[in-house]
């Protein structure tokens, strides 16, 4: 696998759990116990999973005492949007030109 920036972001998105973990971690910070409580899965699971999203710098963790808050990194789900808009502009227009394409086609068996 590439080890590129926008490759670690989207193989760690790919992920349901992990999406998950963000969505959670996009209300505030919290503990692995905090981010493991929805899930039918052990600590060490989650803990694994935390592992892709820090290695991708989605989260990243503090230390206060004993505990260690997990929290939400935006600047790679940035970068990711920002790859998707560019070819956004391109699919739009070409869903754009099928439909057109698709109208002039039903107009023409209209007439038929």
């Amino acid at each position: 696998m590439p080890d590129d920036q926008l490759s670690r972001t989207f193989a760690a998105l790919a992920d349901p759990t992990r999406r998950a973990i963000l969505a959670r971690l996009a209300q505030g910070e919290a503990t692995v116990n905090q981010l493991a409580e929805p899930f039918d899965m052990s600590l060490q699971a989650v803990s694994k999973h935390l592992k892709v999203l820090e290695r991708a710098g989605l989260i990243s963790r503090g230390r206060d005492a004993q505990w260690r808050p997990c929290r939400l990194e935006a600047a790679p789900l940035e970068g990711a949007s920002e790859w998707i808009d560019r070819y956004r502009s391109r699919w739009t227009d070409r869903f754009d030109r099928l439909d057109q394409e698709i109208k002039r086609i039903q107009e023409g068996q209209d007439r038929g």
